[in-house]
């Protein structure tokens, strides 16, 4: 009913203000994430002198809602739990209904990291994956990726503004009393930053620009893309797929390729600048990470991805050979 939100640089300044409130609202409190949660959660709270975040393992990384209400039954509280809508590793979003009924039942903070997944908020057709957002106390969201602009476009919401009381401050050459009375804005009580760029400018032509419509259908376009390069690697005899992407991250490898031989092929495609390829470990073994961003990416596009991975790994079992576009 009340709810607020505020320009941060990215993800990593929003997840800090999101244990910053909690700790601020409840004391010590025990962060609960999963294995995959942001770097930004761990360096957050050894940063405001929080206990270590209890990192719940799993095959993929994603928070288990078993091993949550585990966790949050045998451990002393207050707790706040970190859920992902998109892992930066390889772009799961977590069970948010079951996390927030978990919640609910255990009296812990929700905060989500939507920083990579959040923009299907606007997104029709994909919407319905970020069930649960709602629910959250606060929300990372981040438009770098499937909004399109350029660093820093981060923002960080709260369900109720009265959360953001704690950042209230008062400079008196920057917001007197009297002034913001008068009506003036005042922004030094509601970030952690005083002297701050107009971000918030470009993100708002954006959406004037596009409207909810026109931002649906670069995601989409995005996303399907996601699936089609799935599609060809699965298709492909000489490569192995981690799994169907929920988002535009799509982890693969060369069937039999070692871990030094993945870190190669990598490294040799982007010294010779032909293809910029991330890189990230599941189940144990290194795999290759595309993160298609590029809503105009082509069936050929992808087909030529593939060939330059084939012809970069350092195996004569791995020659170049085409691969027909998916229908």
């Amino acid at each position: 009913a009340a709810p607020a939100a505020l320009v941060t640089t990215g993800g990593t300044e929003s997840n800090q203000l999101g244990l910053l409130l909690a700790r601020e609202r409840h004391g010590a409190v025990q962060t609960v994430c999963g294995s995959g949660a942001h770097h930004s959660v761990r360096r957050a709270a050894w940063l405001l002198g929080l206990p270590e975040p209890l990192a719940l393992p799993t095959a993929h990384g994603g928070l288990d809602p078993a091993a949550l209400d585990d966790a949050l039954t045998r451990l002393p509280g207050p707790h706040l739990v970190v859920a992902t809508a998109g892992t930066t590793d390889t772009g799961r979003i977590d069970p948010l209904p079951e996390i927030a009924d978990l919640c609910a039942r255990h009296r812990a903070e929700l905060h989500i990291d939507a920083a990579y997944g959040g923009a299907l908020l606007f997104a029709g057709r994909h919407r319905a994956l970020l069930d649960g957002l709602d629910r959250a106390h606060s929300i990372t969201l981040d438009l770098h990726k499937l909004g399109w602009q350029p660093i820093a476009a981060g923002l960080f919401a709260v369900a109720d503004r009265d959360r953001l009381a704690p950042l209230s401050l008062t400079a008196d050459y920057l917001n007197a009393e009297d002034d913001t009375a008068a009506g003036l804005p005042d922004l030094l009580g509601r970030s952690l930053r005083t002297t701050r760029r107009p971000d918030i400018l470009k993100i708002a032509v954006t959406l004037g620009a596009l409207g909810r419509d026109g931002l649906a259908e670069l995601i989409g376009r995005t996303l399907d893309a996601a699936q089609r390069f799935a599609g060809l690697i699965e298709r492909h005899p000489r490569l192995e797929l981690w799994e169907r992407p929920q988002l535009s991250t799509v982890l693969f490898r060369p069937t039999g390729a070692g871990d030094e031989q993945i870190a190669a092929v990598r490294r040799t495609l982007l010294t010779e600048g032909r293809a910029v390829l991330g890189r990230t470990r599941a189940d144990g073994r290194l795999w290759l990470k595309a993160t298609l961003l590029n809503p105009y990416t082509t069936p050929g596009d992808l087909g030529q991805l593939i060939e330059l991975v084939e012809g970069s790994t350092p195996d004569d079992r791995y020659a170049p050979r085409r691969i027909p576009p998916a229908p």
